[in-house]
């Protein structure tokens, strides 16, 4: 037999090759199971929503009982009082108010003298932390009521958003009760009036920037340096504005360069991870000015002007914008879904790890 050299090429026959291949097979094996063990525990979070129960709340919150849901008017509280028996229910806990009476409301005046109404529930990430930063995530309730005799009964802006916003909360509570735990916390507030002058995200801030708000696990006043970013929900439920034509899986989330490259990453690789496999657009269609101008009349705006990262999710403006026939029979609920779910993976991994 001719002698092996030790510069002998390795045949498939020898010892090294196959360690080799056992283990790339392992190492494959390995990557299978992270990725099946990371979607299986996201699955049951999942199941808490589905296509039926999303339209059902945003026919509640668009139907004639609401009235459009204008700042200060019965149909406005009606929504209030929906969203605030929702936070309850799935678990979110109140932290406005006196030591011994927490709300879910904060009620303010407008400058037009209506009544207003934001909805607050907190989330508790750990109750472990003796330190904790936050994340606030907003959707405004609100919309133009009745005007002329007609409803103006706002399912995509923006029922959709706070539906998506209820139904964030109720994925996340799930996950902790399946034994997740998580190093941030999040604050879920429904704004009013922001058809108002944007008045329930100011009143929001002025009332965070003058320490009004307590952690109610460790006491501790929640101050505005301790919020690492503001998301807003405003219009996720139609599909005819594509960023493009003819493909209707798609989401904007636009940050307007507040955020940084990491947390906008985290978004793409969450839709690439969990196969929803949306359009994501990062600015708003393309157009720096509009996305600018967008900033400046939506609910960020207050958090913005005082350097909190922000970002909105949104479909987009419609032609149904602002019209009696924005109702939910006219948004498409599959996709909806889908876009909440992207929201969810991606707000699971920021609140994971605590700012350091």
């Amino acid at each position: 037999m001719p002698e092996i050299t030790r510069n002998a090429a390795p045949t498939l026959s020898s010892p090294g090759v196959h360690r080799l291949a056992f283990c790339i097979i392992r190492i494959c094996i390995l990557l299978l199971c992270t990725v099946s063990s990371l979607q299986a525990q996201v699955h049951p979070s999942r199941n808490v929503i589905w296509d039926l129960k999303l339209q059902r709340q945003v026919a509640f919150l668009s139907d004639d009982i609401c009235e459009g849901r204008a700042t200060g008017t019965r149909g406005g509280t009606e929504a209030a009082s929906f969203i605030a028996r929702r936070f309850r229910d799935i678990g979110l806990e109140p932290i406005h108010g006196g030591e011994s009476h927490k709300s879910y409301f904060q009620s303010f005046l407008t400058t037009s003298g209506a009544a207003g109404h934001n909805v607050i529930g907190f989330f508790n990430g750990s109750h472990k932390l003796r330190e904790c930063s936050y994340i606030i995530v907003g959707a405004h309730f609100d919309n133009l009521g009745k005007l002329g005799g007609k409803i103006y009964r706002g399912a995509d802006a923006n029922a959709s958003g706070v539906v998506a916003l209820v139904s964030l909360a109720e994925m996340l509570e799930m996950s902790k009760m399946l034994g997740k735990a998580y190093a941030k916390s999040i604050i879920f507030v429904a704004f009013d009036g922001k058809d108002n002058g944007l008045a329930g995200s100011g009143e929001f801030w002025r009332a965070l920037s003058e320490g009004r708000f307590k952690d109610p696990h460790t006491g501790r006043t929640i101050w505005p340096e301790a919020v690492d970013m503001m998301v807003n929900l405003d219009q996720l439920g139609c599909t005819s504005a594509p960023i493009e034509k003819g493909r209707t899986d798609y989401l904007l989330a636009v940050d307007n360069g507040t955020l940084s490259n990491e947390d906008r990453e985290l978004i793409d690789w969450a839709n690439r991870l969990f196969d929803l496999n949306l359009q994501l657009c990062h600015d708003y269609y393309g157009s720096e000015n509009f996305t600018r101008v967008f900033f400046r009349i939506t609910d960020v705006k207050p958090f913005t002007d005082n350097n909190i990262p922000s970002i909105m999710f949104t479909s987009g403006i419609t032609l149904n914008n602002n019209k009696p026939y924005d109702d939910a029979q006219s948004l498409d609920y599959d996709i909806f879904r889908k876009r909440i779910y992207l929201i969810f993976h991606w707000m699971e991994v920021l609140i994971r790890h605590n700012k350091k």
